[in-house]
């Protein structure tokens, strides 16, 4: 499992978590699309909105592989704003590749872009 080195932990001043420490014996666990209602509390936005922060500043454009990133929080944007990079994708693999899409994300998290 690659390390994002530089890649924070989490949510400064809370308890998301951004990464993992280390791999799961029994393998990684599945990415799936989660659907984010307009009624979640602030702190869940907020940390979509870091979380989104994070992978813009530390990947921007490029491909990305899953590595040590956090299947819960890389969940809330999988199939929007992170999508699969490669045909076929398997979405229990640790060196899975992804890339963000950047037109939905800056729909998604317009502060994000203008930093």
């Amino acid at each position: 499992m690659l390390k994002h080195r530089g890649f924070p932990g989490r949510l400064p001043g809370t308890d998301f978590q951004f990464v993992i420490r280390r791999a799961n014996d029994k393998g990684a666990s599945k990415l799936i699309s989660r659907e984010r209602y307009r009624d979640r509390a602030l702190p869940d936005r907020q940390a979509d909105e870091g979380f989104m922060a994070a992978l813009w500043e530390h990947f921007g454009e490029e491909t990305f592989e899953r590595g040590n990133l956090d299947a819960g929080r890389l969940s809330w944007l999988f199939g929007r704003e992170v999508v699969p990079a490669t045909d076929p994708f398997d979405p229990e693999s640790y060196e899975a590749l992804l890339r963000i899409d950047v037109a939905k994300a800056r729909a998604s998290f317009p502060d994000v872009f203008e930093r």
